[in-house]
Order: structure tokens, then C-alpha cells, then sequence
């Protein structure tokens, strides 16, 4: 087995804010896995999101490249130690699933891949000021998306209702969809105050409305909330069953959001789902701002499970150079263009 890696600078169309950070760029990173059987390489993504993941460690980059040689001192994909760390393990998983098939970035092949479905998914609104948002919700709702998912914490509360009353005014929960990610703005404090004031606006759910790690906390305002509770960042860390199983019965959200370079990766986002379908707990899927590596990876996975519910993977226009991909974004759904060529980069390989 052989392996390496490459770092890539994704470069934001515009900024992107949340109520924790302000992105221009992000660095992601590629593996690669072959072996001497053929010519064919499986390719998957590493995207590292730092600030947030529980692998935003200083010698990333050298646990990488550790892992890059582990890989080439073994000789059969069975041998491979997954390493723990997220978003390597994610980039792993993948690597080796598209290696598995081809080499041909069909990591998990469906009906999705062939071509032949599609990918219902949410519209994305990103915080910024009053004017901004407001185009941009106009953008969104032009483009035809029947579900929307709005950042707020980052501006006034009160302005934030206005734009959220600007929606209902026009479009009846029969029409759109509204959910809200909160990335934790809220405290403990506040939260049921300020979620009673949305639930007039027929919220579909918001996420993380306090930071992780209130369990008690998150307890009361998911049993309280007159809008459902999605569970996003509090997933971040928790890496065997047994501590999943217990923020799950401990916190009891209504929904949790599955981020597979953040949560645990591909088999660790399963081993989620068959707690949270347990507990009668619903989920959906989003990226974690990856590239189009990742987000055809995490797609092609989702697909396979055959979502009704709108998926948080509409990200694949963010960048000004995201990867040329046979994935299309038309309207409301993801498809997966089978005639398309996928056009990598030039990349600098480290082993």
C-alpha cells in the first residue's frame, strides 16, 4: 500500500459568519491510497475545521503524515489502523471505499451516482448584516428552495426576527421550511425566552441554541422548547457507543445533524443513526464546509439511506475554487452527473 497527502486553500465566494468566527479561506486536506496492483487511487478529504473539531490539534499536518506512512508500511487495505482523529478518519473511510470501487471517486455507489435520483437539500443563509441577509434570502427564495436554513446569533435578535417575519409574511410553512442554527448564541439564561418568540414563525428546529456541554441545560430547553431542538456541535467528541448513548438518553433533542468529518466519521455517523432511530430521534446530514471530495463522499453515503427530509448539502458553491466535480446543484437537489469528468488540481503530494 502506498499513500500521501496534499494541503488545498479553499477561497470563500464571500465571507462566511457565524455567531463564533468570520471565514475567508479554509485549508482542507487530500489522501490519497494506492496500492501495486493497479493504477487507479482511492481519493478522499481530511477537512480539518479548526476552531470547532476535536482534531484541531497543532501537528495536524504531522499526524497526516504519519498516518501517510503507517498506510505504506503495510501491505492489504485490512491492515489499516483508522487513525482517531475526525476528519483523518473521515478522510480514510473514504479513501479506501474509493479505492474499493474503482478509484473513480465513487466511494459508495448508488442510484444517486448513476445518476438516476436526487438529493432534496436546504438553502443556506449565512449571517452578516440586516441588507445582506435580506438579498440573500430574496437569492435563495428566487432559486426555488422550499427549505431554508438561516445562521443567526450574529446580528441584533430583534433584527433577526424582522428577517424571519419578512419570510413568513410571504411564504406559509406549507410553501418553506425554516430552520435556524444558532452555533450556540444563546445561554441558558435566555434560550426559551427568545425560543418562544421565534415558535410564532412555525420553526421547523434550530440548532445548538446553547453551547455544548450544558447537558442539563440542553436538557431542560429540549423538554421545554415550543420549537425542536437539533443537536450539532454537542456530537463533536463523543466517540464510543457507550457516550453516545448517554447524551443521546441524557439531552433527549429531537433531532441530531450528522457532520461525518466532525462526528466520528462515515461508520461512526452510523452508529449515531441506529441510536438516534432507538430512541425515536430524527437526523439529517450536512457538510462541514468541505470540498467537493468530501461533500460527493458524504453524499454518495447519505444517498444510500434514501432521504426524505432536506439534507445540509447544498455547500458546493461556497468556494471560487472548490473542485470541478460531476455534482450539480439544480435548484432544491443535488444530482450527480454521471457523464461529467472530475478535475483535479495540481497538488503538491507529501509522503
Amino acid at each position: 500500500m502506498k499513500a500521501e497527502y496534499a494541503r488545498y486553500t479553499l477561497r470563500f465566494k464571500e465571507k462566511a459568519v457565524t455567531s463564533r468566527d468570520v471565514l475567508t479561506s479554509r485549508d482542507t486536506y487530500y489522501i490519497r491510497i494506492w496500492d501495486n496492483a493497479g493504477e487507479n487511487f482511492g481519493l478522499g478529504e481530511c477537512a480539518l475545521f479548526k476552531g470547532l473539531g476535536d482534531d484541531d490539534v497543532p501537528d495536524y499536518e504531522e499526524r497526516l503524515r504519519e498516518t501517510c506512512r503507517a498506510i505504506s508500511s503495510i501491505s492489504s487495505p485490512g491492515e489499516i489502523k483508522v487513525p482517531p482523529l475526525t476528519s483523518l478518519r473521515f478522510g480514510v473511510e473514504t479513501a479506501l471505499a474509493d479505492l474499493d470501487n474503482g478509484g473513480s471517486r465513487m466511494p459508495f455507489p448508488t442510484l444517486w451516482s448513476l445518476g438516476k435520483s436526487k438529493i432534496p437539500i436546504n438553502g443556506l443563509i449565512w449571517m452578516g448584516s440586516r441588507e445582506k441577509m435580506l438579498a440573500r434570502i430574496d437569492e435563495k427564495l428566487r432559486d426555488g428552495f422550499r427549505c431554508m436554513k438561516l445562521k443567526i446569533g450574529g446580528i441584533d435578535f430583534d433584527d433577526e426576527m424582522l428577517l424571519i417575519k419578512y419570510i413568513r409574511d410571504r411564504f406559509n410553512p406549507d410553501q418553506l421550511e425554516l430552520r435556524l442554527d444558532a452555533n450556540g448564541a444563546f445561554t441558558p439564561g435566555n434560550a426559551l425566552q427568545r425560543l418562544e418568540r421565534l415558535s410564532r414563525y412555525s420553526i421547523h428546529s434550530i440548532e445548538q441554541p446553547i453551547k455544548a456541554r450544558q447537558w442539563k441545560d440542553m436538557e431542560r430547553i429540549c423538554r421545554e422548547s415550543p420549537i425542536p431542538i437539533a443537536l450539532d456541535e454537542e456530537l463533536i467528541g463523543c466517540r464510543d457507543t457507550a457516550e453516545k448513548k448517554e447524551l443521546l438518553d441524557a439531552i433527549h433533542p429531537q433531532y441530531i445533524i450528522l457532520k461525518p468529518s466532525l462526528c466520528g466519521g462515515l461508520q461512526s455517523a452510523d452508529e449515531w443513526i441506529s441510536l438516534a432511530e432507538t430512541g425515536n430521534i430524527g437526523w439529517w446530514a450536512t457538510s462541514a464546509l468541505e470540498s467537493n471530495i468530501g461533500l460527493n463522499a458524504i453524499a454518495q453515503w447519505v444517498s444510500a439511506k434514501s432521504p426524505s427530509m432536506p439534507q445540509g448539502l447544498g455547500t458546493g458553491k461556497l468556494y471560487v475554487n472548490n473542485i470541478p466535480s460531476p455534482l450539480t446543484q439544480v435548484r432544491d437537489v443535488l444530482r450527480y452527473n454521471p457523464d461529467a469528468k472530475w478535475e483535479l488540481p495540481q497538488l503538491d503530494w507529501n509522503n
